[in-house]
């Protein structure tokens, strides 16, 4: 990168062969997490396996007070950047196939752990590295449902200009499962965030620029220079930012038993779909697994 003085470490500790992470160390040291391309016929979704991964990362970083490995030592992490290694999709979301299986199985505590579990780790990605790194949603294509939470948890959300942005959930009688309601207040109001989540569109992410939820937009393919230049110019008063990151916290915090109080709500509105939404969730699991969610602009 030239005059921006990063080195990219050695190859890092294998965390989880679901989530690649990367330490880059110069002026800023910034850990990249790297969510691994789905394949085998798999969609580009939160699957088991990959939040696990995702909470192994997390727990490591939290663990060691924003720290991470690196030859051989403990290196401070300044900013930690969420990215997917799929180019067109960075996630779909959550795991449909699985949430149907529960459903016709009534296996209400199954669904419950997942849905926890997803909790816990966007709360953790979204909290507890607050005061001492910055967070960042690097997202390159499509980010829906849990995709769009994951990204709005971040302190900052870069997207190249072809992202989009929904929350399909309403389409078969669902809503977000963890924070999306409160992240999304927190950019755009209450009344407006509620709007969105039920009008079922897509969008784009110049019109997410537009309302204040997308921080910045840069061209395709251009998603990890345009985290760098940020990262430059942040880096330039860090200690400030990081009081007003901070600040910003305290005014407007996430409740975790609220978002609790969300998950066990989910959980039951699941558990009563009608069968006519059980029949779109069909329709959007064979959809997924093609990576072209059926919802309309």
């Amino acid at each position: 990168m030239g005059a921006l003085d990063f080195r990219l470490a050695p190859t890092q500790p294998v965390v989880s062969p679901h989530i690649a992470v990367e330490l880059e160390r110069g002026s800023s040291n910034v850990l990249w997490a790297t969510m691994a391309r789905a394949s085998g016929g798999e969609c580009q979704n939160f699957s088991e396996p990959l939040l696990h991964g995702m909470r192994e990362v997390l727990d490591a970083v939290g663990e060691n007070a924003a720290h991470w490995y690196w030859e051989g030592e403990l290196a401070p992490v300044d900013y930690m950047v969420l990215r997917s290694g799929h180019p067109d999709y960075f996630s779909l979301g959550g795991d449909l196939r699985h949430f149907r299986s529960c459903i016709e199985r009534k296996d209400r505590e199954g669904l419950f752990r997942y849905s926890r579990l997803c909790l816990d780790i966007l709360y953790a990605w979204a909290t507890n590295l607050n005061n001492q790194a910055t967070t960042i949603a690097l997202v390159q294509g499509r980010a829906l449902g849990g995709g769009f939470e994951a990204a709005l948890s971040a302190d900052y959300l870069i997207a190249e200009e072809h992202s989009e942005f929904g929350f399909p959930e309403i389409l078969f009688g669902l809503f977000p499962c963890t924070g999306g309601m409160s992240l999304l207040a927190r950019r755009v109001g209450v009344y407006e965030a509620e709007r969105m989540m039920v009008d079922g569109r897509i969008y784009s992410a110049a019109e997410l620029k537009e309302k204040g939820v997308v921080d910045e937009i840069c061209a395709k393919g251009e998603g990890a220079l345009a985290v760098h230049r940020f990262i430059v110019n942040h880096s330039k008063h860090r200690n400030a930012r990081l009081m007003l990151q901070r600040a910003r916290q305290r005014m407007a915090p996430l409740d975790y038993r609220e978002l609790l109080t969300v998950v066990e709500e989910w959980v039951q509105a699941a558990m009563n779909l009608s069968d006519a939404d059980l029949k779109v969730m069909d329709m959007l699991i064979r959809l997924q697994r093609t990576a072209q969610p059926a919802v309309s602009r």
